[in-house]
Parts: C-alpha cells; structure tokens; sequence
C-alpha cells in the first residue's frame, strides 16, 4: 500500500485547541495506521485559515519537498485557505481535502476544484459542496467521525446537570444558551461550559460576565477531565449557529446522554434516531433562546420526557459508528485516487 502523506495544523495535539476538527486527524491518522497504510504527517504551522506569508511559504516548500505521484490527504483548514499554493501542485501529486467545516468562499472553491477527491464529515456537508461548488458527487465521499466506546452515564433523576462542550465563540451560540438560561432561573440547575477562552477572547469575557454563578465557564479540558465532566452530566446542549456536525453530541450520546441541540448543519445528522426511529433529544431552531428555553424547561419539569430521552440515548448508542469504521470510509476514497508507479512507497 502506498505511503499517504497528511497535512494537518501544527497545533493538531494541543490540548488547548481540542476541536473536533484535530481530534478527527488524530484518530483519522492513527486509524489509517491500522489498517496497512503507511502514514507520514506533516504538521503546519499557521493561524488557519488565516495564513502569513510565512505560513504560505512553508506549506509550500512542504508540499514541493514531496515525490512526483505521491497521495497528499491535506486538512481543509489548510487546503481552504491557500488554493494559490494547492493549485499548482495538482497536477504533480494526487491531492485529496478532507473538509471539516465548509468556509463558502472563491479560495476555497478553487482548492477544491482542484483536489482529485474530497471527504467530508457529514452528508449535510457533502451536498453543500456539491451544490455550492458545482463539485462531481462521485469525487465528494462522506466518513463521519467515530467515536470511542464508553461508560454509561446513570444521571440524576432531577436531570439537573447540564453541560455545553463548545470553544466559547459566537458561532457556538453560548449567548443563545445564557439568554435561555436566564429565563429559568427559578428551576434547579447548574451549567458546565467546556471550551476554549482563547478563540475570541472579547466574546469569551463578555459571557462570562453575563454568567450567573450557576455557569461555569471552565476552560479548554484534557481528556481525561472532560471525561469526569460527561460522567456527571444529565444533559448535553449544543445551541451552535453552524455545525458540520458536531462529535461531542456523538461523544455524550455513546455514554447515554440526551441531547438538546439547534437544527444547523450536520448536527440533526450527528444525533440520529435510536433503532427504534426515536429522537434521542430535542432539536430547535438555531438563535432561538425562547425555544431553547422551552426544550429546556420541558427537559426540567416533566420526568416522562427525561425517561423517554434517556431510554432513546442509550438505544441510540448501540449504533453509533466506530473510529475504525471512519477510516475504512476514507481508505476507499483515498483508493479512488488511484496508485500510479510513480508514487512508489516513499
């Protein structure tokens, strides 16, 4: 099997930037791994997508440092952002993008346009490609992320702990949530908001002013900690204005947890139905805090709505997808591409 080289952003492991997007690659390229692909990763410094020349520059000397023919699989973070870079290189190596989450732009139409395949994270983003980009469906393949097996969370019976697993910007919609919040300040209730403070730090400031003391913003977690946090949860809400899917409603659903979460992007997509064709949570419209509130406040008051999403959560689990699956998806994209001589085993 042929070697694929993986562009990512540098910062793919650090633990203060744990998005859903570095979480994929790492899995993506330890799943690849796994089953016989040898995987050389070349880690990007930059502020993606929003590049210095200099990042520009050593993007570009890395990908020219690569053979003739070779397979390229380059974050869409990056791809998105430098199709003066890409371009060029696509008729020397075999380029495949793997699109998180889609920007909407001319750079990123034409680094598309030029990539020999695209993978996207959910079906919602792959007819938004196709669609918006006039790209051939045959070349868009969807592999939606996995996630790890994990413990089921019993959860109290008053469904009082909810928790938000978002970086506190405005697109993640932690002031719709606040907006909901407030208006129930008379039912028992305590928020945990996880997230970085650091992506928009004015935004990050304000929310926490606005923040009684029953919501705590607690910054970016480690693995390990954010754990804990899904194991004394009741409720996962996920109030994003955009979304091309959403992993931590996966990551919450695989230990049981219902979900409230806003109808945007891949999210209804990441929630699903339980075997059963049931909802396993509640989706309202996105920028909406009345009916947020509303979701939450039945979520609060009426025990047979918490028995009855609970019992979905934790059918729905049973079906969720598995990392190594994910990689499976991506390996007969990458397969599309074909394996010309020239690309060798470098």
């Amino acid at each position: 099997m042929t070697t694929v080289h993986i562009v990512l952003p540098n910062d793919i492991d650090d633990p203060a930037y744990l998005s859903g997007g570095n979480v994929y690659d790492r899995q993506l390229c330890r799943g690849l791994a796994a089953v016989g692909w040898p995987v050389r990763e070349h880690p990007v410094r930059g502020g993606w997508p929003r590049p210095t020349a200099a990042d520009r520059a050593e993007l570009a000397r890395t990908l020219e440092a690569m053979p003739c023919g070779a397979l390229v699989l380059v974050d869409g973070l990056v791809a998105s952002a430098v199709p003066d870079v890409l371009v060029p290189e696509a008729g020397r190596l075999r380029l495949v993008v793997l699109m998180h989450m889609p920007l909407g732009d001319a750079a990123e139409r034409a680094a598309l346009s030029a990539a020999a395949a695209v993978v996207t994270t959910s079906d919602w983003s792959r007819r938004l490609l196709v669609d918006r980009y006039g790209l051939p469906i045959a070349r868009v393949h969807t592999a939606v992320p996995g996630v790890d097996a994990a413990d089921l969370t019993t959860g109290e019976d008053a469904g009082s702990r909810l928790l938000c697993v978002a970086p506190v910007q405005p697109h993640k919609g932690h002031d719709v949530l606040l907006e909901a919040l407030a208006s129930l300040a008379e039912l028992p209730w305590s928020c945990v908001c996880v997230g970085s403070l650091d992506r928009d730090r004015g935004f990050a400031n304000r929310m926490r002013q606005r923040a009684g003391h029953r919501v705590r913003f607690v910054g970016p977690r480690a693995r390990a900690d954010l754990n804990v946090d899904y194991a004394v949860a009741d409720l996962l809400v996920q109030p994003s204005r955009r979304e091309a899917y959403g992993m931590v409603v996966s990551e919450a659903l695989a230990r049981g947890i219902p979900v409230v979460a806003t109808a945007v992007g891949g999210l209804p997509e990441a929630l699903g139905h339980a075997p059963d064709g049931s909802l396993p949570g509640v989706v309202v419209p996105p920028d909406d805090p009345a009916a947020l509130a509303a979701a939450l406040r039945r979520w609060l008051c009426e025990p047979a709505v918490r028995i009855r999403l609970r019992k979905s959560a934790r059918m729905r689990r049973t079906t969720l997808p598995s990392w190594a699956s994910t990689a499976r998806i991506v390996t007969k994209a990458l397969s599309t591409v074909g394996t010309p001589e020239s690309a060798g085993n470098d």
